[in-house]
């Protein structure tokens, strides 16, 4: 391999994304990928005729820059899907744009229903302050809800924990309900052993005032129907993320890019805060890169470069960061899909579905016992996501560590679990499942908790490496959302441009403080 060529580890969203902008600007990056697949946590697993959405990954973003990038990749529909028909449903179109029934690479206009469901009743996601949220809680409940979150706002509490964070913003009787036990089930840890940054980046801030509005409005019947163009569209791939990002890989490659599968970065040498090699598990070593656009996680990452400073002893540095960066937390991920020819529970919201399904492109799953965190309905995000006609195609989805005994458990049991829960909950008969699949993903979720108060010393040393930069979800170990992992990628390869041209040291801090501002996901952002 020759010197100077541009390195980038991981082919995820913000990989790739990193990747065709090198390729576009003139640049013919090596992609090195430790797995078979592409798209990282948003590739899209196929199995049999059917396709699994590996947690949910809707395209949506505040940022034009992002959502033309995406346009970029896939058009956008010109005739409805195939229960866009069905269901008479009035979408927006693109002028010549390619029919869902007809073609294969389309870009589709989705509507977003998720809710929460708990005592076998369902709430709004996020929780609002509705005729239907108060009839499903109860007057008691409703009570106790109200004098709470108002205490909330008459004492704040020092935020030193997510638990803080939460009760200052819902009060302690709709934390307890509403977030607690699930966002402990999420993290496997007690949300006052987390750190509110976490909070400040998913949820939203509440106002007494919107609440108060919002309720009269709803009470009285006033509130309007969601334009199209709000949160809860987003745009999607006939068959799921992963397609996108397949798409963009062969553009890369058409563009000079190369893409190399089943490799890992095992080792990573530095000589006066610059990489000099990078040494990988199929036996490549590449020297002299003239940049490094890393999305591997950053306790891989770390321990990468400590590997590589080995033969020469652990500078003091080194020795410290890598102390950090080994108690750095991830949740993995398992999920089992499941077709069965129908749900038990049946759709009783205003929105029109194929077979009466209820509408939800995934459910919060709080049930007391049940340890699934979610249930995914891919009909909903897709039609073409079942490769049955007339079926019922979902996943229960399940957090843990990679190590314990829900991750170990053989696939049989751990599938026999989900029939199980499934039952349980009231939407399914496990008799009438005729196939299951179970699939695990590692790191899927960077944590707030363990040695993450001292992520800063690790930043600090990680900018220090100069031809290195860090991007992506687990590349900066922030729990961002796919656009904002996208917009890392974009934001690392203007510094590196910048840099080649005026020959000055990048400064990354702009890198850092994309997803930073305390602002919820998913609002759109204002005209």
């Amino acid at each position: 391999m020759a010197d100077n060529e541009i390195i980038v580890i991981g082919a995820g969203p913000a990989g790739l994304a990193a990747a065709y902008r090198l390729c576009q600007s003139g640049y013919k990056p090596l992609v090195i990928e430790a797995s078979p697949y592409t798209g990282g946590l948003s590739r899209t697993h196929k199995y049999k005729e059917h396709r699994i959405d590996l947690g949910g990954h809707r395209f949506f973003t505040r940022d034009k820059e992002v959502m033309d990038f995406w346009k970029s990749i896939l058009p956008v529909q010109g005739a409805p899907a195939a229960d866009d028909k069905i269901c008479s449903r009035n979408i927006p179109l693109s002028e010549d744009g390619p029919d869902p029934d007809k073609e294969n690479d389309v870009f589709m206009f989705r509507r977003r229903i998720s809710r929460i469901f708990f005592r076998k009743k369902f709430f709004d996601y996020p929780v609002a302050a509705t005729p239907d949220t108060f009839r499903n809680l109860g007057f008691k409940l409703t009570f106790k809800a109200a004098a709470g979150y108002i205490r909330s706002l008459l004492f704040r509490r020092k935020e030193k924990s997510l638990e803080d964070f939460y009760i200052n913003r819902f009060g302690r009787p709709l934390y307890s309900i509403f977030f607690e036990k699930y966002t402990e089930k999420l993290w496997g840890v007690h949300p006052s052993k987390i750190s509110p940054s976490w909070g400040a980046q998913r949820v939203k801030e509440v106002s007494i005032l919107s609440v108060l509005k919002n309720s009269i409005v709803s009470l009285a019947g006033l509130r309007k129907k969601t334009k199209a163009g709000d949160v809860d569209f987003y745009y999607y791939p006939k068959y799921g993320p992963g397609q996108m990002y397949e798409i963009l890989a062969d553009k890369i490659i058409k563009l000079g890019g190369s893409i190399l599968h089943n490799s890992e970065v095992t080792g990573i040498i530095t000589e006066g805060g610059t990489i000099k090699k990078i040494k990988t598990s199929s036996g490549n070593i590449l020297t002299n890169p003239a940049a490094v656009f890393s999305t591997m996680p950053v306790k891989d990452l770390v321990l990468a470069i400590s590997r590589g400073c080995a033969d020469n002893g652990l500078p003091g540095p080194v020795r410290e960061i890598t102390e950090t960066a080994t108690g750095l937390p991830y949740r993995d991920y398992s999920c089992v899909a499941l077709l069965l020819p129908e749900l038990k529970i049946k759709n009783q919201t205003e929105y029109r579905t194929p077979y009466n399904m209820i509408p939800d492109t995934w459910l919060y799953i709080q049930e007391p016992g049940i340890k699934a965190g979610r249930i995914q309905i891919y009909n909903n995000w897709s039609p073409y996501l079942c490769g049955k006609k007339g079926y019922t195609w979902i996943a229960m989805e399940y957090f843990m560590q990679e190590g314990d005994s829900a991750w170990t458990m053989n696939d049989e049991d751990f599938i026999n679990l989900a029939k199980k829960e499934l039952a349980e909950t009231g939407f399914a008969d496990p008799s009438e499942i005729e196939d299951a699949v179970r699939i695990r993903v590692k790191k899927a979720y960077p944590a707030y908790f363990g040695t993450y108060d001292r992520f800063e010393k690790i930043r600090q040393y990680l900018d220090g490496i100069d031809n290195l930069y860090c991007l992506g979800r687990n590349g900066q170990h922030r729990y961002n959302n796919m656009d904002h992992s996208i917009l890392t990628a974009f934001e690392a390869v203007r510094l590196f441009l910048e840099s080649r041209k005026t020959g000055r040291t990048p400064d990354k801090n702009s890198l850092w403080s994309v997803n930073t501002k305390q602002e919820y996901h998913e609002d759109k952002k204002k005209k």
